[in-house]
């Protein structure tokens, strides 16, 4: 899963917040195109071919592990270069094993987010550790321009963000704290 872009500018000088400014190749979200998406917070994986396989950032200067998959080229600004690792047997992978056994059946090949309380902190509130397949829970009452999402995401504290999907794959994010600075209030 390559980076997504983000709906807004950031101001990378000041606050690090974001301004009403759409970041180029962003415009179709304003346009009405695509279908907004409930953005979880946890750590983001992949099915492929009945093999789990978990995120993995190889930033600049990190050698990547063995098994190292890239999604994308390195960004050449900030270093980013995400890509995918198996999940194994390592203590670092049990929380996706535990996700992966309480399934209980094959999850179709795609992408989801792992959530639970020993992911991120548990801002989502889970009892146990699980999948949610990116881009099931679609909220059908988001706005689309920079004032009434600014709202719409103040009165949700409980969310992340906002994931729009494209029909021809693009994807577009906003998250809550790109407005507030803090993950959730």
């Amino acid at each position: 899963m390559q980076k997504i872009l983000s709906l807004y500018a950031r101001n990378y000088d000041t606050d690090r917040l974001v301004r009403d400014e759409v970041v180029p190749g962003s415009e179709w979200v304003l346009a009405g195109e695509g279908v907004a998406t409930r953005k979880w917070d946890g750590t983001s994986c992949l099915v492929r071919g009945g093999t789990l396989w978990k995120r993995y950032d190889a930033k600049k200067g990190r050698t990547p592990p063995a098994g190292f998959e890239p999604a994308q080229e390195p960004d050449p600004v900030t270093g980013h270069h995400p890509g995918w690792v198996p999940v194994g047997d390592g203590p670092d992978d049990t929380y996706h094993r535990e996700a992966w056994a309480a399934a209980g059946v094959a999850l179709p090949d795609g992408t989801y987010e792992l959530i639970g309380p020993k992911v991120q902190g548990n801002p989502e509130g889970m009892s146990s550790h699980q999948f949610v397949p990116h881009g099931d829970d679609i909220l059908t009452d988001a706005p689309r321009d920079f004032t009434s999402l600014r709202a719409y995401l103040e009165a949700r504290p409980d969310m992340e963000g906002i994931v729009w999907h494209h029909p021809d794959g693009r994807m577009v994010k906003l998250k809550r704290r790109d407005f507030f600075g803090s993950k959730r209030r």
